[in-house]
């Protein structure tokens, strides 16, 4: 058994694996999973019995994207070997409970990014390899240390990105071997391609055969991008492994593993329509963590009746323009996406901004922090650069007259009348700057060939989506009722003012007007 008794000796290699398993938090499944499946004889988990925990099976039935790469169906058939391969050192009878820890803590133990990131490459070149296809990859063992080198094609990285989406899938649901989609992830893809290949900059990303391309991306550079552009995908492999093995302890610990996920088998066919997919909720998800993270990702497991609860506002449902906009997002003070679907020069792309505040009207900017996204064709994001702090700005027609009047409508970054991005009050026209415009948020392009004059874009379509979680959404349920209810009251008129003619107020105007010099005895 994994846990040791009061009087049995611990030796110090086992109890320097416990308190390693220990710092992850999973001892205790750790425990509950070896004993399940561990021979009761010989005290060691058979490799055969390892495999299959990981095994991953996937029926898909549909996929967002349109390039298919032939090998990836059977690839994830050699996923669990891979995964037992590289992390998991056996002895003749099988994994002993050090050994079982130390695997555990190899994989998902406490570690920089960049590691955690080299565990995924190895993974993911020992499943090639094993699935017969070819790869670019290189992967050098010495005396334990791993040095990974070589390139990945554009196909090969849409295979190692949908390997972590079916992991991450398959982790977030109770059972395996559900039926998923497969996302479109293209322009995860198309960013790599655009940052690691040679002449990426100058690439045609609208032309979908880069996709099946033989453009070198070098595994360096191809490090350095997911650090920066994607820091989240090494995880998917971390809570893969755990909670297969959650699965085998008992239902208490089962519970606890799968609380964060939602129901086994969501319809999500309707989120499909939005401009924030289950490939772009997903993609976002991944440069985000805590309650944010869990809150988009509704979009790719929750039902559609949950995924709306998220979906403060859509210009195509309840309206364009500044004031729907500002009906349906008042008092939300949470996290808040922005998606902008937009066309130029007859080619159609997704820009977004995530502001961590409630939106209030004003004619300056304000807010504590935020980034900007470039969604599709090509993703990255952009956060703050700690210069300067005009994170949104958001403001309506004031009443009256202004000597001086701002500009009415939605930006961020940059400065009044020089933003980034600029929204109009119509919501008919975007307005997008050059970044030197902007020492808010990092430098970057928001869409391809953005050129360093301003570009201006016709609006296809708006979404906002609330990312603060369930009690934000409740708190401003409240608030919308109650600014209802006032309305409501402010509308009404008091009949019985109004009742006897004599007394009213166009009584009163009539009788001055028709004889205006009739002397009027005042009422005291």
């Amino acid at each position: 058994m994994g846990a040791s008794s009061s009087t049995e000796q611990v030796s110090p290699e086992r109890r320097e694996a416990e308190s390693l398993a220990a710092s992850t938090g999973a001892l205790t499944v750790l425990e509950k999973s070896f004993s399940n499946l561990s021979d009761p004889q010989t005290q060691t988990i058979p490799i055969s019995s390892l495999q299959e925990c990981f095994e991953l099976s996937i029926d898909y039935q549909s996929c967002e994207a349109s390039f298919k790469p032939e090998n990836f169906p059977g690839l994830l058939n050699h996923l669990n070997h891979s995964i037992v391969e590289q992390f998991f050192s056996a002895e003749e009878n099988g994994l002993n409970w050090i050994a079982f820890l130390n695997g555990y803590t190899k994989c998902c133990g406490r570690m920089t990014t960049s590691d955690s990131l080299n565990n995924l490459l190895r993974v993911f070149g020992s499943t090639i390899t094993k699935s017969g296809a070819t790869t670019g990859l290189k992967i050098e063992s010495t005396d334990g240390d791993y040095k990974i080198n070589g390139h990945l094609l554009p196909a090969d990285l849409l295979m190692l990105l949908w390997m972590c989406w079916a992991m991450y899938w398959d982790s977030r649901n109770s059972k395996g071997g559900v039926k998923f989609d497969l996302v479109d992830v293209n322009n995860l893809v198309l960013s790599a391609v655009s940052s690691c290949g040679d002449g990426g900059s100058e690439l045609n990303v609208w032309d979908d055969s880069l996709l099946g391309s033989d453009i070198q991306l070098p595994i360096g550079k191809l490090h350095v991008w997911v650090l920066k552009t994607v820091p989240n995908l090494p995880e998917c492999l971390v809570q893969f492994v755990y909670s297969r093995l959650s699965k085998f302890a008992p239902q208490q610990e089962k519970m606890e593993a799968s609380s964060s996920s939602t129901n086994d088998n969501p319809s999500n066919s309707e989120s499909h329509t939005y401009l924030l997919t289950p490939g772009k909720a997903w993609s976002i998800s991944l440069t985000l963590r805590s309650t944010m993270h869990e809150e988009i990702l509704k979009t790719c497991f929750a039902h559609d009746d949950e995924v709306k609860e998220n979906l403060l506002y859509r210009a195509s449902l309840h309206g364009k323009g500044l004031n729907r906009f500002w009906s349906n997002v008042e008092g939300y003070n949470g996290p808040i996406l922005v998606l902008i679907s937009a066309t130029s020069e007859d080619h159609s792309w997704t820009i977004g901004a995530l502001t961590h505040q409630a939106y209030e009207n004003k004619d300056t900017f304000y807010g504590t922090s935020g980034s900007l996204y470039a969604i599709s064709p090509v993703f990255d994001h952009f956060t703050s650069s700690g210069k300067e702090k005009n994170f949104v700005y958001s403001h309506l027609h004031v009443a009256g007259y202004e000597a001086y009047p701002k500009p009415v409508g939605i930006g961020f970054g940059g400065s009044n009348g020089n933003e980034r991005i600029f929204l109009d009050e119509d919501f008919s026209k975007l307005i997008v700057r050059h970044h030197a415009y902007d020492k808010t948020y990092h430098p970057g392009s928001l869409f391809p060939n953005q050129g360093y004059l301003p570009t201006e874009a016709q609006v296809l379509d708006v979404e906002v989506w609330g990312l603060g979680g369930k009690k934000v959404k409740e708190v401003q349920n409240s608030f919308l009722k109650r600014e209802q209810l006032f309305t409501e009251q402010r509308r009404k008129i008091d009949l019985k003012t109004f009742t006897n003619w004599e007394d009213s107020p166009e009584k009163m105007m009539m009788d001055m007007v028709s004889n205006p010099s009739a002397v009027q005895r005042e009422k005291r």
